[in-house]
């Protein structure tokens, strides 16, 4: 009886699944892609099913809504580095160079961005990433515990704020700037914000 069951099952890792797999990710690929492009109150379930290839009804059975769809979406790894091994005095530079690698290599972030200063939903998002995987850093090198998430907030500020003027308002002086120009430039007041004084 269980070998009849077992011949008759449909294997897990069959056609079906594969097809699956294969929708949500052209999927996942074509809203970020769109959310980047648009923002989110411009991008359409339509349009980002036609960018994937696939009816819109299918978007909604994989995803419910474009909330859902963005949640998905924009699930974002900062893929923050060890800094156990970093002097406390270079933790600045060492966050300015990481953010800078990534915001080069994911569009994920600058979708999250341009959906951030725009929608509740995208500005919760970015909070929430900014806090599970910022905080950390300024826990471990601030000189005063009960100013943590200030020091995160005002390093998240230069973050994002540079974030902002580079990749989506393209401001000429700060697209022009390089890596090296950007770390002489903001490593120093990212660490200022870590381990200085209290003003």
């Amino acid at each position: 009886m269980t070998g009849t069951s077992s011949r008759n099952a449909a294997p897990a890792g069959g056609p079906a699944a594969r097809r699956s797999d294969a929708s949500r990710s052209a999927i996942l690929a074509a809203a970020r892609e769109r959310f980047a492009t648009d923002g989110y109150e411009r991008a359409t379930i339509r349009a980002i099913a036609r960018d994937a290839h696939i009816d819109p009804s299918m978007v909604m059975r994989y995803f419910g809504n474009k909330d859902g769809l963005f949640a998905a979406a924009v699930t974002l790894d900062l893929r923050m580095p060890d800094l156990s091994q970093v002097p406390p005095t270079e933790v600045g530079y060492a966050l300015v160079g990481h953010f800078l690698t990534i915001w080069e290599e994911n569009e994920e972030l600058t979708a999250v961005l341009r959906v951030g200063v725009t929608n509740a939903a995208g500005a919760e998002r970015l909070q929430g990433i900014f806090r599970e995987q910022v905080v950390p850093v300024a826990q471990r090198v601030c000189p005063d515990p009960e100013q943590v998430q200030t020091r995160a907030g005002l390093c998240a500020a230069q973050l994002l704020g540079l974030a902002l003027t580079r990749y989506v308002l393209r401001l000429p002086p700060v697209a022009a700037l390089d890596r090296s120009e950007i770390l002489a430039w903001l490593g120093p007041t990212v660490q200022r914000y870590l381990t200085a004084p209290s003003p």
